[in-house]
């Protein structure tokens, strides 16, 4: 009787023992497990990071893009570049590209001899314009400006290049009429003036440039 007292309170304590066992964890686990928890928040912390970063660079490119009128970024083709420059040849005095994107067309008429200005309204392309300038040693005649093309007199200007849409080129056609000199030209990429007569047309699809001179567009009936 001694005995099965004895084992009974002998089998009591290890089955205590083991109950107590299974809840409580291994020093060596919970140190992993807050380890792990460490690097679920550092993790956290960079993804979080890294999306702030591309939402502050990105944000500059899209946001002209959801304006009711703009000029969204789409980079000239080798072949437009070339058009253009076909349309400036035996031209004189000074050109601005009206939302002038990543350089491109100021930067190669820069190179052919042209007092070249930039007007754009990205801060971030024009940052990465002046930088292409310097780069292709021709910062001193190539200058961008960080401005709304609706904010700025064009009159001072003896070329004119614009990448329009649709959406804007009537009412860059009356601001144009009204600024420019009889001796401008004005060249148009990707999408037509919708009442002017072209003098000169190259090009095909997406690469076509139609060149406007002044004298010609004010030789027209005027619009009421």
């Amino acid at each position: 009787m001694g005995r099965g007292e004895g084992g009974g309170i002998a089998l009591g304590k290890t089955l205590t023992e083991e109950s107590q066992s299974r809840h409580v964890l291994p020093a060596s686990f919970e140190a992993n497990s807050l380890q792990k928890s460490n690097w679920g928040f550092l993790l956290t912390g960079l993804v979080s990071g890294t999306l702030v970063a591309v939402y502050a660079v990105a944000t500059p490119f899209i946001t002209p893009a959801l304006r009711k009128v703009c000029l969204p970024f789409v980079p000239a083709t080798t072949k437009q570049i070339e058009n253009v420059v076909k349309m400036l040849r035996c031209r004189r005095g000074s050109l601005v590209d009206i939302g002038s994107g990543d350089g491109r067309i100021v930067i190669a008429a820069a190179k052919e001899g042209f007092t070249a200005v930039g007007y754009e309204l990205n801060p971030w392309l024009v940052w990465y314009s002046r930088y292409r300038a310097w780069r292709e040693g021709v910062h001193g005649s190539a200058k961008f400006y960080i401005s709304d093309l609706w904010k700025v007199t064009f009159s001072q200007y003896s070329n004119v290049v614009i990448f329009g849409v649709p959406q804007m080129m009537l009412q860059l056609e009356k601001k144009l009429e009204l600024e420019l000199d009889d001796d401008a030209r004005v060249i148009a990429c990707r999408f037509p003036f919708p009442h002017w007569t072209p003098d000169h047309v190259t090009g095909e699809g997406i690469d076509t440039v139609w060149a406007y001179d002044a004298s010609t567009f004010r030789g027209r009936e005027k619009r009421p």
